[in-house]
């Protein structure tokens, strides 16, 4: 250990080749490279108890874009003389057993801020550090890093959409490797190697679910559709958030790369790019916080404000959320979630989250409004643990601190516009 010239890069976000910092580095110099992607039983198991087929964390609609995008980064990896090593089971132990057994002397992974990948991060990375093993964690998963943010901010995140961008300011350009080839995985010694399972390989059954996301998962689908929505530059230019069709569903009045974003599919930084390309062509467009490259700070806002806010995903303990004695009452809850409330629009929507994953930024604005302030005065924590599970872009930080938002429990305090007009 800690002797060889292989490196084992760590796949859990990021899944893409492009702008991969994790990736580039763990390549440079290396005699063989390890990719490896690891099957988590703590979101990928079946949980027969889960109100929708799926795991205990995620519905079946994720997990399958997931496995999608696992079988795309394969293909491209192999297509540069390597491939995806897919192991299982808890993530640390199965790292820290592959670098036991491989001869490595570079771990490399994402960045990631989420309290259940940081508490791995530290156990893997302990390890590595005893053994000799260099570890490079680069933030790629976000265009800023947001401890440098609140290091800016005095040790606090901002805690206003404006006060974040002024501190932000530009973000780094992204990576512009192009690969040829990679090194070739080296001996794999004891450890279980698979290929990326089906749905049907982790034990879902085959009619658990009648009609999936229309959107698929992986880097392919994610540039092929960035390519798309570019084309457009008259649009991108003039994007205004709080405009557009909530019931356009046959052709999203969107880009629909959230979840592509949520895996890392695709990267901020690349995105961003794109964006400002168009800009510098175009010069009257739209601004922040309404244009495009504005929702893509509002989610760097979002991921700032979570990590520097202890219990960010809960009401009890968390210092910028308001106390609201709200109800506890599982029929109400269950109407809005089994879209049964007698409200056609709310139904309507609740129906499309369930079967595709995903809806329109003012249809989730609409029935989170519904089933807190609006109307049900249901806490947001049960809403946002329905969006967790079901949303192919469900995103810790940003599911918790729009739930907050929408709630009037944090960020913002007044009727919201969008859903007054909705």
């Amino acid at each position: 250990m800690g002797s060889g010239s292989g490196s084992l890069v760590w796949f859990r976000k990021g899944i893409r080749i492009h702008d991969n910092p994790a990736l580039e580095f763990a390549s440079r110099t290396a005699s063989h490279l390890y990719p490896v992607f690891v099957i988590d039983p703590h979101y990928m198991k079946p949980d027969p108890n889960a109100f929708s087929p799926g795991s205990s964390r995620a519905g079946l609609n994720r997990i399958k874009f997931l496995l999608e995008s696992l079988v795309d980064l394969d293909l491209n990896l192999k297509n540069l003389g390597s491939r995806l090593l897919i192991l299982k089971g808890d993530p640390a132990e199965v790292v820290i057993h592959c670098l036991k057994e491989w001869n490595v002397s570079k771990l490399c992974f994402e960045y990631d801020t989420e309290p259940y990948y940081q508490a791995l991060d530290v156990k893997v990375k302990n390890f590595a550090l005893a053994a000799g093993i260099e570890v490079f964690s680069p933030v790629s998963h976000t265009l800023f890093n947001p401890t440098d943010i609140i290091h800016k901010n005095g040790g606090k995140p901002p805690l206003s959409y404006q006060s974040f961008v002024k501190l932000a300011g530009e973000p780094p350009s992204p990576l512009t490797t192009v690969y040829s080839s990679l090194p070739p995985v080296g001996h794999l010694g004891s450890c279980d190697i698979f290929e990326v399972p089906t749905i049907t390989d982790l034990g879902y059954g085959e009619a658990e679910q009648d009609e999936f996301s229309p959107f698929k998962g992986g880097e392919s689908e994610a540039l092929k559709r960035l390519d798309e929505c570019m084309k457009d530059k008259k649009w991108v230019a003039n994007f205004e958030k709080p405009k557009g069709n909530p019931s356009a569903f046959l052709k999203p009045a969107t880009t629909v790369l959230s979840p592509y974003l949520k895996f890392g599919c695709l990267s901020s930084r690349y995105f961003y790019q794109r964006i400002q390309d168009i800009y510098r062509s175009m010069p009257k467009h739209s601004s922040p916080p309404v244009s495009l490259s504005g929702q893509l700070l509002w989610r760097e806002f979002f991921y700032t404000a979570a990590f520097g806010t202890p219990n960010f995903d809960r009401m009890k303990g968390n210092r910028i959320c308001k106390q609201i004695p709200w109800k506890d009452d599982d029929k109400l809850l269950e109407a809005w979630r089994e879209a049964r409330t007698g409200f056609p629009w709310i139904d309507a929507i609740m129906i499309q989250l369930r079967r595709w994953g995903w809806m329109h930024h003012l249809a989730r604005h609409s029935v989170a409004c519904f089933l807190t302030r609006g109307d049900l005065f249901v806490h947001w924590e049960k809403g946002r643990d329905v969006f967790e599970r079901l949303l192919i872009d469900s995103d810790w930080a940003i599911n918790n601190g729009n739930w907050m938002w929408l709630s009037c429990s944090s960020f913002f305090y007044q009727a919201s516009v969008s859903w007054v007009k909705s």
